[in-house]
């Protein structure tokens, strides 16, 4: 697999959870991390996603905010 994306974090999957359309995918990356993304169940059955799996979160955005209280 060759993307553009620089910010490719591989992990395992610990959760994926499906709702009417979208659903939930945890990924674990290590050190107590733990990245979710909202997906479509559709992409969830094409990639076979399910925990327990590899997987890889790819983050590619033009921003990323930050806040604090």
């Amino acid at each position: 697999m060759k993307l553009s994306a620089r910010n490719q974090l591989k992990g395992k999957i610990v959760e994926v959870t499906e709702g009417a359309v979208n659903g939930t995918v945890k990924i674990d990356i290590g050190g107590g991390n733990v990245i979710s993304s909202v997906i479509t169940n559709a992409s969830i059955k094409e990639l076979g996603l399910a925990a327990g799996k590899e997987a890889y979160a790819i983050i590619k955005a033009s921003n990323v905010m930050i806040g604090v209280d």
